[in-house]
C-alpha cells in the first residue's frame, strides 16, 4: 500500500469514530448560555429522579406503622415535589437541547453550503450534485440528532449512571461491589461492537446518498426521460437502488438491535444477580427491607441507563458516519482561491485580454491537453471572434479567462494583470457571460434577471429585459415580471430562457462581454432583434465571441481561428475566406448547405403552387 493510499485509509478509519464529531464542536460551543443551562436542567432532573429511591426507603423502613401516619403523608407530598422539581426539569433540558441542536444543524448548513458554492469547477467536473444535496440535508439532520436528543440523553444517563454507582457505593458497598465486577463485562461489547455500526451506518448512508444522486439526476431530465419512454428502465434502477440502500440500512439496525439486546440483558440480569444476594441478607438480618429497596431502585436506575447508553453509543456511531462524509467536504479545499495578498487590478478597467503561451489540461483528462502554446491579444473595445471545430478548445478559452481553472503553462492576462495574482471575485466582476446553455433559476423572471446585479431596481431590470429584446414576451406571462419560472426555466422557451441569460448580462454592465452562441437557441426573427441589441451593448466594451455559425461573426473586428487547441488563422472574414484555409473551408461548408437548404425550401414552395 502507497503512503497516499495508506494517508487515505487512515483519513477514513478517522472519521468512522467518534472523533469525527469533534470538529463539530466548536458549533455548539457558540451557544455557551444556551448549554449551560441545558446541563442545569439536566443535573436538576437527574438528582430529583436519584432522591426517589431514599424516600422510598425511608417509607418502607419508618412509615409504615399507624402511628407514623403523618410521616407517610409528609413522604408522598415531598415525592410530589421532588416529581414536580424533574418534570419541570427534564421539559427545560428538552427545550434547551433541542433547540440547540437545531441551531447546529443550522449554522453547519449554512457553513457547509457556503463551502459548497466556493469550490471550483474542478471539483463539480466529477462530484454528482443529488449526492451532494444528500449530504447538505440528510447527513446534517442525523447531526441534529448527536447534538440534540442523543446528546441530551447521553448526558442524563452519564449523570444517571456515576450518582446511581455514588449513591449505591454509600448505601452498601458490598453489594455495590459486585455490580463494579459486572460494568466492565456489560461495557466491552458497546465499545468493541461500536466500529461494526459505524461502519454499516456509513455504507447506509452511502448507498442512500447513491440512489438520491441517481433521482435527482433523472428528475431533472423527465423530459427526455419520457420522450426516449425510458420511465420503466429509469424507475426499476432507482427501485435496486433504494433496495440496496435499504439492506445497508437493514444491516446497521440489526447491528444496533444485537448491541441493544445484549447490553440490556447483562446490565438487568447483573440488577436481579444483585437482587438474589441482597435478599439473603435481609433474611439474615444484616440489612432492613428498606435499604435493598433503595439500593435494587438505585441499580436499576443505573442499569437502565447503561441500557440507554447502549442505544445512544449506536446513535452517536450512526452520526459519526454522517460526520466523516460532511467532513470530508468540508475538507476539501478549492484549487482557485485568491492569493494572500491579492493584486488589486486596473481602475478604471480597460478590458485588454492577452493569452501569453497557455498551455492546460482538464484535471480529469490530464493527459489529454486541450490547448497548447495558445497565444493572442484582445485591444480594449474590440469585437473578437472565435471559431473552430468542436473540441478546438474555444470554450476553453471563456474558463480559463474567468479563471475557472488555471493553466498548466502561461499566463492569462486581463489588463495587464496575471489572473492569478487577482482576487477571483474582483476578476469575475469585470465579465458577463451569456453561455450557450442559459441557465434560469426557479424564480421570478425580475430576480432571475437580477441576477446579474442584486441591487438593481425594478426600472433597471425592465430596462436591461427591453435592450434583450425579453420585456415583449414578459409582459404576456402571467404576473408580469413577478412571474415564477419552473425548475430550470422549463416552462419557457430556448429562446426566451436566452434572453433572460442576456438581459441578466446586460445589467452586470461589466467592461468585458462573453458571447458562448448566445442567439443559437433564437428563431431568424428574435435572433435580428437581440443581435440589434448586443450590437449597442458590444460598443465601447470588449467583447469575446465564439460561434459555430458563422453569419453571426461577420462584423468581427477580428476573427481568430483555432484547430487543436491553437490559433491557426486570424483575420477578417473577408480576408480568411481568401486564404482558402480551414476557416475557408468552413465557410464554404455553413453558406453552401444553408444555400442548398433555401434553394431546396423555395423549389418545394414553387411546386406546391403549380
Amino acid at each position: 500500500m502507497t503512503d497516499t493510499t495508506q494517508a487515505a485509509a487512515d483519513a477514513r478509519k478517522s472519521r468512522g469514530s467518534l472523533k469525527a464529531l469533534k470538529p463539530l464542536l466548536p458549533y455548539a460551543a457558540r451557544h455557551k448560555l444556551w448549554i449551560a443551562g441545558g446541563l442545569t436542567a439536566l443535573v436538576a432532573a437527574s438528582a430529583a429522579t436519584l432522591t426517589l429511591p431514599v424516600a422510598v426507603r425511608r417509607m418502607i423502613d419508618f412509615g409504615f406503622s399507624p402511628e407514623r401516619a403523618g410521616l407517610i403523608d409528609s413522604y408522598f407530598i415531598g415525592m410530589v415535589g421532588v416529581v414536580a422539581v424533574l418534570a419541570l426539569a427534564s421539559g427545560c433540558r428538552y427545550f434547551l437541547v433541542m433547540s440547540l441542536g437545531e441551531r447546529v444543524v443550522a449554522d453547519l448548513r449554512t457553513d457547509l453550503f457556503a463551502h459548497l458554492a466556493r469550490l471550483d469547477a474542478a471539483f463539480y467536473d466529477t462530484a454528482k450534485t443529488g449526492e451532494l444535496v444528500s449530504r447538505l440535508t440528510a447527513d446534517t439532520t442525523q447531526m441534529k440528532a448527536a447534538f440534540g436528543s442523543s446528546a441530551s440523553v447521553a448526558l442524563r444517563n452519564i449523570f444517571m449512571f456515576v450518582g446511581a454507582i455514588g449513591m449505591m457505593l454509600f448505601t452498601s458497598p458490598k453489594l455495590s461491589g459486585l455490580v463494579l465486577v459486572a460494568i466492565p463485562v456489560i461495557v466491552f461489547p458497546l465499545v468493541a461492537s461500536g466500529r461494526v455500526v459505524r461502519g454499516r451506518s456509513r455504507r447506509a448512508q452511502d448507498t442512500l446518498a447513491e440512489a438520491s444522486a441517481f433521482a435527482a439526476e433523472n428528475l431533472g431530465a423527465t423530459r427526455t426521460m419520457q420522450a426516449f419512454v425510458a420511465e420503466d428502465a429509469t424507475i426499476s434502477r432507482f427501485s435496486r437502488a433504494v433496495e440496496f440502500a435499504y439492506a445497508a440500512a437493514k444491516s446497521a439496525i440489526g447491528a444496533r438491535a444485537v448491541l441493544t439486546t445484549v447490553a440490556i440483558f447483562l446490565a438487568f440480569a447483573s440488577v436481579v444477580g444483585v437482587l438474589w444476594l441482597g435478599a439473603q441478607d435481609v433474611m439474615a438480618g444484616r440489612v432492613t427491607g428498606g435499604l435493598l429497596s433503595q439500593f435494587v431502585l438505585l441499580a436499576v436506575l443505573g442499569a437502565s441507563s447503561l441500557g440507554q447508553l447502549s442505544e445512544v453509543w449506536s446513535e452517536l456511531s450512526s452520526a459519526a458516519g454522517a460526520a466523516g462524509r460532511i467532513a470530508e467536504l468540508l475538507d476539501t479545499k478549492p484549487r482557485i482561491v485568491a492569493p494572500a495578498n491579492p493584486v488589486a487590478m486596473r481602475e478604471p478597467p480597460r478590458g485588454e485580454i492577452a493569452f501569453d503561451n497557455v498551455s492546460f489540461a482538464y484535471p480529469t483528462r490530464v493527459g489529454a491537453p486541450i490547448v497548447a502554446g495558445l497565444s493572442f491579444t484582445i485591444k480594449a473595445g474590440e469585437t473578437v471572434a472565435i471559431v473552430g471545430p468542436s473540441g478546438a478548445g474555444k470554450s476553453t478559452v471563456f474558463q480559463l479567462l474567468m479563471r475557472f481553472y488555471d493553466p498548466v503553462g502561461g499566463r492569462v492576462l486581463v489588463d495587464g494583470l496575471d489572473a492569478r495574482l487577482a482576487d477571483p471575485a474582483q476578476l469575475r466582476g469585470r465579465m458577463a457571460l451569456v453561455p450557450q446553455d442559459a441557465v434560469v433559476f426557479g424564480a421570478s423572471v425580475a430576480d432571475n434577471i437580477r441576477y446579474g446585479r442584486a441591487g438593481a431596481s425594478d426600472a433597471e431590470v425592465a430596462a436591461a429585459a427591453e435592450r434583450a429584446a425579453a420585456a415583449e414576451f414578459i409582459r404576456g406571462l402571467p404576473e408580469g415580471y413577478q412571474t415564477i419560472i419552473g425548475e430550470r426555466g422549463v416552462t419557457l422557451s430556448g429562446g426566451q430562457r436566452q434572453r433572460l441569460a442576456i438581459a441578466r448580462a446586460i445589467l452586470k454592465n461589466a467592461p468585458i462581454l462573453l458571447l458562448d452562441e448566445a442567439t443559437s437557441a433564437l428563431d431568424a426573427e428574435n435572433e435580428t432583434l437581440v443581435q440589434r441589441a448586443l450590437d449597442n451593448v458590444m460598443k465601447d466594451r470588449t467583447t469575446l465571441v465564439i460561434a459555430h455559425r458563422l453569419a453571426t461573426v461577420l462584423g468581427a473586428d477580428r476573427i481568430l481561428v483555432m484547430d487543436g487547441g491553437k490559433i491557426v488563422e486570424e483575420g477578417a472574414h473577408a480576408a480568411l475566406v481568401a486564404k482558402d484555409g480551414l476557416y475557408a473551408r468552413l465557410a464554404r461548408l455553413q453558406f453552401d448547405a444553408g444555400a442548398t437548404a433555401l434553394g431546396g425550401t423555395v423549389a418545394n414552395v414553387a411546386v406546391a403552387l403549380t
